[in-house]
């Protein structure tokens, strides 16, 4: 069994996402998550494009010690230094360098001749080695690149130092049996191909970023690239969940195996969900909601009967449990801290009390506390800002009829810690609710998405709002989580604020 490794880019490529926005601590948390699920390598970022990201990109480095952390970086001398910068405290690091060589990017973007990209290609990883032992070479836009030309500057730039060659398919343009040619062209045409990982890296705009991944691996490639859930710029990147499973459960058919826990699977994917607002669809493949859920009659009696009949994944097998029912209201604080540190978390006391008094508050509304409640009560307590000046929400009021325009009061506390309180009306609730935040607010926002859903099953499930907000023209999300779907309303739109709040004062 020839293992394939595992490179994740749901912290760069995935927060790339149109509306996704992570904050330092969330980045964390992923990245601790990330090194459970045993990823092999990590991109936590893009240091040069921002001081924030460069932040996250080194507290990662200095925090992962058992993934190799690399850093993204354009063929510029500036973004391989940012990379070396953020690095330099990684127990593994390595350098992610990439430029295009498809005629039509070298030809409008670079405003490059074929020659002048690989003079340039093979200077960056040259200058790149002096720092890095591990250096990836990203051929952008590969799978529209010319054969030839692609084999020639590969085999300069492994001269020249490389460790890696990714081979994107960077619009989701190419078909399966394309992108695998490609794989199978170049380790039959690159003398020394030998030397380095071969590596794929796939978008899904054609919904082939999977089936291409492993038509690549089918023809050489040693090393996937993805994200968790598939998330990723326009229609996403191959899903690394999908792949590891596919592998698994065909291990009779393909000789290759990942080093990832795939019982870990639900747990990242639903951090990844949580964090990034992008809800799983529910016939999502491995880890959407109606994954294993049976509704015809036929297959539910097959299912009874045998679960192999239609079930060729297990639930157990990536961390689905179907009784997660363990905590009420005459649970005590040792039972909560054993099941959170089964559920992964190792919270400071100062944090533990707090998860405590919010899972006790909890049970005086909710009968039966889920794993699912749980995990966002500890997502929340864990990416918390709350150590900075904030807008915190003392108490707010709706009053609404069938036949009367909704009105809501609102008291606040303010960053300067002043109690103010205001009222507005609006269309519905919600808005009635987003006017006065507006009027109570100095700063200038704008709401572009709003998105409610459940956590858990039942009338009393917890209400999960997230939002996306312009504050003081800069995008950020927001998420609140709460029994009332107006206060959880409330509390992702105070937390979006609160993010821009926090962010700028990093900044």
């Amino acid at each position: 069994m020839t293992q394939i490794k595992i490179f994740d880019t749901t912290l760069r490529d995935g927060e790339q996402s149109p509306g996704v926005n992570l904050n330092q601590l969330e980045k964390l948390e992923l990245a601790k998550q990330l090194e459970r699920f045993g990823v092999d390598v990590m991109e936590a970022g893009f240091p040069a494009s921002s001081k924030g990201d460069f932040e996250a990109v080194k507290k990662i480095a200095e925090i992962v010690k058992n993934v190799s952390v690399t850093g993204l970086a354009r063929a510029v001398k500036s973004d391989i230094d940012a990379c070396r910068d953020a690095l330099k405290n990684a127990a593994d690091p390595r350098l992610h360098v990439f430029i295009a060589t498809s005629p039509i990017h070298m030809e409008y973007k670079l405003k490059k001749n074929p020659e002048e990209v690989i003079d340039t290609a093979v200077e960056m990883v040259e200058y790149g080695k002096q720092f890095f032992e591990h250096v990836e070479w990203s051929a952008e836009d590969a799978s529209r690149t010319d054969l030839d030309f692609l084999a020639k500057i590969i085999e300069k730039v492994i001269d020249a130092g490389a460790t890696v060659i990714n081979l994107p398919d960077t619009v989701g343009y190419t078909m399966p049996r394309e992108y695998g040619a490609m794989f199978k062209y170049i380790k039959e045409n690159v003398p020394n191909i030998d030397k380095v990982d071969l590596s794929c890296h796939c978008h899904d705009d054609l919904g082939m970023a999977l089936a291409n991944s492993i038509a690549a691996v089918e023809n050489g490639a040693t090393q996937v690239e993805g994200t968790i859930n598939g998330i990723g710029e326009r229609a996403g990147n191959a899903s690394l969940e999908e792949f590891a499973v596919a592998l698994k459960i065909r291990n009779d058919y393909y000789p290759y195996h990942t080093n990832l826990v795939l019982n870990e699977i639900k747990r990242t994917s639903d951090m990844v969900s949580k964090f990034t607002g992008m809800t799983v669809p529910g016939n999502k493949a491995v880890v959407g909601r109606n994954a294993f859920a049976h509704e015809s009659g036929i297959h539910q009696d097959g299912v009874l009967k045998n679960a192999q009949t239609y079930e060729i994944i297990t639930p157990e097998l990536v961390g689905v449990h179907s009784n997660n029912l363990v905590l009420g209201k005459h649970s005590g604080r040792h039972a909560f801290t054993d099941k959170i540190k089964q559920l992964g978390y190792d919270l400071p006391e100062d944090k533990l009390k707090e998860a405590f008094k919010a899972f006790k508050l909890l049970t005086d509304r909710k009968k039966e506390v889920t794993d699912d409640d749980l995990f966002a009560i500890l997502t929340d307590i864990q990416t918390d800002t709350s150590n900075v000046k904030r807008y915190k929400l003392e108490n707010f009021q709706v009053q609404y009829g069938s036949n009367d325009k909704p009105s809501a009061t609102v008291s606040l506390t303010t960053p300067n810690n002043d109690k103010v309180e205001d009222t507005s009306t609006g269309s519905g609730s919600v808005e009635a609710l987003y006017n006065t935040l507006d009027q109570i607010i100095t700063e200038e926002t704008h709401l572009t998405d709003f998105q409610l859903n459940s956590i858990g099953q039942g009338r009393d499930a917890l209400a999960e709002v997230h939002v996306s907000l312009t504050v003081d023209g800069k995008t950020v999300s927001g998420r609140g989580s709460a029994q009332d779907v107006l206060e959880a309303a409330v509390q992702a739109y105070l937390n979006g604020v609160n993010r821009a709040i926090y962010q700028k004062k990093a900044i």
